[in-house]
């Protein structure tokens, strides 16, 4: 059955979500009743409850959610009238990020962002793989890049002005129910080509409808959105402040002061950021940078590893602001365990070291989820060992268009390398292909990174396998010197990590580097570091 545009009742829309959240637990409808629900359907309730209500600010222009309703359904009639069969954004955040992936989803195509900061042949690569698309944004790199691939090309203020002048005129007017793809998304592709994530309306209907509580929002609250438009953690955001009816306050390129000025300037409530933009922050207020930040209750961060450095001097920093640290997967629909405010303020006051390790956790799995730890025979393991993270759950997609990684019984193995203390925290150890296996002893990089950024004169370091004749892999690290600080000797650093850990995680090489390399997310390329120890 497919749905009709007009006029819903509020009070249908509330049963639809209530229905969500009952398909959540397991009673009231069957698979294919829940595949059957569209994620406009978030965009649709805030239109209708409060349609006045400013939905979207990106460079001192708002849209209200009813014009970015009436935007959407515009953006569908340019979709089909394009052909299209996939939505593409080549773009940096904006509104046109919010009016694609609702045009799309009521179209009842894929909305596929993509990573903008590619090299031309790669991002050729990707948009032949999506082709025919409607791709917006840079309108002159897509027709050089792409030419004769057969997409229909918009720059971005080009959509934005057709879109809200080109929805239907009919009284009624069908759309897709919801039953194929959502998003799909192109992994990073380190050591192979991308692959395409794809989630489905059901995934991200079951991650809202489980973690966000409609029109929960008051009427002042605004999030800050700084996270590109092709990472989950962007598309999540845009969904769950439209569905609490949150205003989006988009800030499409990360610049500390910019984002300092933007909090003060539209009292922002909320905000995501990724480590190193906390980082920069940081910096940024260390160095005397002033603003009103009265208004921020709420800072989540994730999408990479936070040193422990870090978000302590962010609780310093912010002591009436709730820090919350979100750890999820393209392929989990985002967010799947979190370490909430209290744990954060806990973990900071205690003297207990097993509370206050807490802090460099990833927090307790989502209500609704399942996590294991599983050893490399793929069975769970106990408290305390260390194996690969597998999640479970309505919002675990696992999918790619190649083929599905999801286990016959719906677990799906992060690749990710972790273990859950006794009191059930998730502790992240690394990827499990970054995991240092020396002598048929599992060692995690990241306790080995922890305790070289206890030494005053690093500003950041990593560790890695490098090849051993005696123990198949050893450890190496690479460490960045603060300015204005005296490099400390091989020897120093080895002494520090064999005071604190075992002596198989003394490194066996040392290398001094001006900076590490890091993706736009925050999240460290370790495999580059490990190629500068081959040469």
């Amino acid at each position: 059955m497919r749905k009709i545009w007009g006029r819903f009742t509020f009070a249908r829309r509330r049963e639809a979500a209530y229905q969500g959240r009952k398909a959540l637990a397991g009673v009231g409808l069957n698979s294919a009743r829940r595949s059957a629900m569209n994620i406009s359907l978030f965009l649709e309730m805030a239109a209708e409850s409060a349609p006045d209500r400013v939905g979207v600010v990106c460079d001192d222009k708002r849209w209200t959610y009813e014009e970015l309703l009436e935007a959407a359904r515009g953006a569908c009639e340019l979709i089909e009238q394009s052909g299209a069969q996939y939505v593409a954004l080549l773009d940096e955040s904006s509104e046109a990020s919010v009016i694609a992936l609702f045009g799309a989803a009521l179209a009842g195509v894929p909305y596929c962002p993509l990573n903008y900061r590619l090299a031309d042949v790669d991002l050729s690569a990707l948009l032949n793989r999506i082709a025919p698309a409607l791709v917006i944004g840079d309108d002159e790199r897509v027709g050089r890049i792409a030419a004769g691939q057969g997409h229909h090309i918009l720059a971005r203020d080009r959509f934005t002005q057709d879109a809200p002048n080109a929805g239907s005129v009919a009284q009624a007017r069908s759309y897709d129910p919801g039953h194929g793809v959502a998003v799909q998304l192109f992994t990073s592709g380190t050591t192979a080509a991308p692959k395409a994530a794809i989630l489905r309306h059901a995934n991200l209907l079951g991650y809202i409808l489980g973690t966000v509580d409609f029109a929960s929002a008051d009427h002042d609250d605004a999030a800050l959105v700084v996270v590109p438009p092709y990472h989950i953690a962007g598309i999540s955001a845009i969904m769950s402040s439209i569905y609490a009816n949150r205003r989006i306050v988009v800030l499409p390129a990360f610049d500390p002061k910019a984002w300092l000025n933007l909090v003060a300037v539209e009292k922002v409530t909320n905000a995501f950021v990724v480590p190193t933009m906390l980082s920069r922050i940081i910096d940024e207020m260390s160095g005397g940078v002033m603003a009103d930040l009265s208004s921020l209750r709420a800072i989540a961060y994730g999408g990479g590893k936070m040193p422990m450095e870090v978000i302590q001097k962010a609780l310093a920093i912010f002591p009436n602001t709730d820090f919350t640290n979100a750890y999820g997967l393209t392929e989990t629909s985002s967010t799947i365990a979190l370490l909430g405010p209290e744990d954060h303020r806990l973990a900071q006051a205690s003297d207990d070291p097993n509370i206050r390790a807490r802090l460099a956790s990833l927090g307790k799995p989502l209500p609704t989820v399942e996590i294991e730890i599983r050893n490399e025979a793929g069975r769970p393991v106990g408290r305390g060992v260390m194996g690969e993270i597998y999640v479970r759950g309505e919002q675990v997609s696992g999918e790619y268009k190649e083929k599905s990684a999801l286990e016959p019984d719906g677990w799906f193995p992060t690749r990710d390398a972790g273990f859950m203390d006794a009191d059930g925290y998730l502790f992240l150890c690394g990827r499990a292909d970054d995991v240092i296996v020396r002598g048929g002893e599992n060692i995690s990089p990241g306790e080995i990174e922890d305790v070289l950024l206890a030494h005053p004169a690093l500003l950041d370091a990593c560790a890695v396998a490098v090849p051993s004749i005696e123990w198949g892999e050893a450890v190496g690290i690479a460490v960045v010197v603060r300015k204005g600080h005296v490099p400390p000797e091989p020897a120093e650093l080895k002494d520090l990590i064999r005071t604190r850990l075992r002596s198989s995680r003394v490194p066996d090489e040392v290398l001094y580097l001006e900076h590490l390399p890091f993706n736009e997310m925050g999240k460290l390329l370790r495999r580059e570091v490990k190629k500068l120890f081959e040469n």
